[in-house]
């Protein structure tokens, strides 16, 4: 038995057409800080016929405002990655250090 679409009025267009209701894989969408996808901060995801959410996903992609959000984020993820590797090295030299002083203690 095949599931035909829902038919319903597109909250884009107003035509009666096969809807789904877009629900973002963003990640950002939990509020994390400044960063909060346009689809997450509507207060009732839109109902959306295929040339609609593709429109409006096409407009949200090209949007200047989000594309420097989305590099200030990548900026933010590459420099908490470097901290943590640093963070890592030097407690890989504090544990190398420890073991030569113990090493040269037991030694004498």
């Amino acid at each position: 038995m095949t599931n035909a679409p829902i038919e319903a009025r597109c909250d884009g267009c107003k035509k009666t057409r096969p809807l789904f209701l877009y629900e973002p894989d963003c990640g950002l969408h939990l509020g994390a800080g400044a960063f909060t996808c346009p689809w997450c901060s509507i207060p009732k995801q839109p109902l959306l016929c295929v040339p609609c959410w593709s429109a409006r996903k096409e407009r949200e992609e090209n949007d200047p405002r989000l594309l420097e959000e989305d590099a200030t984020f990548r900026k933010i993820a590459a420099s908490n990655a470097r901290y943590a590797a640093r963070q890592e090295a030097d407690k890989a030299a504090c544990e190398g250090i420890a073991a030569a002083t113990q090493n040269a203690e037991e030694n004498r």
